[in-house]
């Protein structure tokens, strides 16, 4: 099969001319995003450039310490965006929401190299930096669903909250109802995904390895093991990352100390 095939900067540049589609959807619709929609555009094909160049630097030195510090980085932005995402507090928040992507994303990858990919060496950066990429990714969208749906729900069912609290409940019993329904809420999109996988979509890795010349069985074993990784993982980061908020955002006494804050 032929290798993957280049694309030339001036046609990519040509390409963003297309941009001004949605832009004009934007300007039709008076939708106000306009100059977020391109700040994001800009930022993301700036930072892309930028890992770009330092991931051909890091594959070459492929050095354990620099990995995990890579992996580290990628931790803490990841939980940094999410906390900005959900409008909640980031001095309360940004530990916990942290713990939680760390605590479930270095127990995957460890089980994915040991016992699966098994690459030489075992925290080659090949592999460790894509599939950390991939895991956080999907696991970042998901944690916002959660924390959003959890802290809107404790807001809009407050009464139902206190009275729960009144009635002698404890703070995790009494917000039990919106875990639930943060979690369920937060894997449904993964869920669809996975029920519509190669029937409606060719998933990112999948066709990834593809266009780089890949056989296709090798890359559908490949979008497998990453599919199951990451509703593995999204479920436990979710689920841990409500248990740690919990513990900060609502005292012994059931008072709710963090809010969601609109002009944030």
């Amino acid at each position: 099969m032929e290798g993957v095939a280049d694309i030339s900067w001036p046609v990519l540049g040509l390409f963003f001319s297309l941009l001004v589609i949605p832009l004009w959807i934007n300007h039709y619709y008076q939708l106000n995003l306009a100059k977020e929609a391109l700040v994001s555009v800009v930022r993301m094909a700036i930072q892309l450039l930028l890992v770009g160049v330092y991931l051909e630097y890091l594959f070459q030195l492929n050095s354990l310490f620099f990995n995990l510090l890579w992996l580290a980085l990628m931790t803490v932005i990841g939980a940094s965006a999410i906390i900005n995402k959900t409008q909640l507090p980031k001095k309360v928040l940004l530990l916990p929401v942290s713990i939680a992507l760390a605590a479930t994303l270095i127990p995957m990858l460890a089980i994915i190299s040991l016992l699966i990919i098994q690459p030489q060496p075992l925290y080659s950066a090949q592999y460790l930096i894509p599939l950390a990429g991939m895991l956080l990714g999907n696991s970042m969208s998901g944690n916002i669903v959660a924390l959003q749906s959890f802290f809107t729900a404790l807001d809009e069912r407050k009464s139902e909250y206190e009275a729960a609290i009144s009635l002698g409940a404890s703070p995790r019993y009494a917000t039990l109802p919106f875990v639930q329904d943060a979690i369920r809420r937060s894997l449904a999109p993964t869920l669809a995904t996975m029920t519509t996988s190669g029937l409606v979509t060719l998933p990112g890795m999948m066709t990834g390895q593809i266009l780089a010349g890949a056989s296709p069985i090798v890359a559908i074993k490949y979008q497998i093991m990453i599919m199951v990784a990451i509703f593995i993982m999204l479920t436990l980061s979710v689920t841990l990352a409500l248990h740690l908020t919990l513990s900060k955002c609502i005292n012994s006494e059931g008072k709710i100390l963090v809010r969601i804050n609109p002009s944030h």
